[in-house]
């Protein structure tokens, strides 16, 4: 490395403290020695000279925003620089911590902004037809009755599947307009129930060998205890293979459904934002984004002028 031997013996217990004191990974700790070596290169390049702890001692916060621009030059990803940035702050409180160097500019860079990925929903008919097959290999028939009721809950009210496991008998009325959910931050909202949830949790509570009372989870395992989230990933897991949907078709993957299946329907956004339970309009708006690529797919495929 282009450093002092100092620098470079303090450097070398670090990586040390990484691997036996925090129990990092092998490929963790190979990456955060290739992202230091780097942000050493850069500065020896940039000043011309071996790399010191007084060199790190005295970057300002324009030296690191130069060392971030280089890197976003380079056609490295945000994503790729946030975590670089992340391995030299964790040097420098290393560093801080055994009294070698202080310098509080690092910690006022900004970290690059990384693109939001885009929710990944199932095309309508495929998340029909996961609903209506969900749990069709369990033995038990009950089982299969409380897998369909649970999809067709997360996917028909757009629950995450906390929030789904957590209602009791006593949060779904028999026939009620709606139900009130609490999300996160303990945050309440109303959603309104389809009468197919209705069925296929009427159907399920009549077929659930538990009693269920009205203070207990409504949703059970097959010893009677709370389902876990496990056990019904699991699941899904399972029918993502049975019926060949994509990687990405998890729990959480109807929710996402639920909302830009609304908005194909012509739902308005501020409407999906409260049944999400969305703070943050920002958040929904991505939604419009899915609903527009599907629909240029969709241009690009029909249009005769194409």
């Amino acid at each position: 490395m282009p450093v002092d031997k100092k620098l470079h013996k303090m450097t070398a217990e670090w990586i040390g403290w990484l691997t036996h004191n925090k129990s990092s990974s092998k490929h963790t700790v190979t990456a955060y020695e290739i992202d230091i070596r780097n942000f050493f290169a850069f500065f020896s390049n940039h000043t011309g000279n071996e790399v010191t702890i007084g060199t790190l001692a005295s970057l300002s916060l324009r030296d690191f925003r130069s060392w971030l621009a280089a890197r976003h030059n380079e056609k490295l990803t945000a994503k790729s620089s946030a975590r670089a940035l992340s391995v030299v702050r964790n040097f420098y409180r290393y560093m801080e911590k055994h009294d070698e160097l202080e310098n509080s500019a690092i910690f006022h860079v900004r970290s690059p902004k990384l693109a939001k990925s885009l929710p990944k929903a199932l095309p309508e008919d495929q998340a029909v037809s996961a609903v209506e097959q969900v749990g069709s290999d369990h033995k038990e028939p009950w089982v299969q009755m409380r897998d369909v009721a649970l999809l067709t809950l997360i996917y028909g009210c757009g629950l995450r599947i906390s929030e789904a496991l957590s209602l009791t008998l006593s949060d779904i009325p028999a026939n009620a307009s709606s139900v009130i959910i609490r999300g996160k931050g303990n945050k309440e909202r109303i959603v309104p129930i389809l009468p197919q949830v209705h069925q296929a949790i009427a159907q399920y509570k009549k077929d659930c060998p538990y009693n269920l009372d009205n203070g207990d989870v409504l949703f059970r395992g097959a010893r009677g205890g709370a389902l876990r989230p496990e056990i019904f990933q699991k699941e899904i897991r399972n029918l993502r293979a049975k019926l060949n949907l994509p990687d990405s078709a998890t729990p959480h993957s109807f929710r996402h459904s639920f909302a830009t299946h609304l908005l194909s329907g012509g739902g308005d956004l501020r409407t999906i934002q409260e049944l999400l339970g969305h703070a943050d309009l920002s958040t929904t708006q991505h939604y419009t984004k899915v609903d527009h690529a599907r629909l240029l797919s969709a241009y690009n495929k029909a249009h005769p002028r194409v």
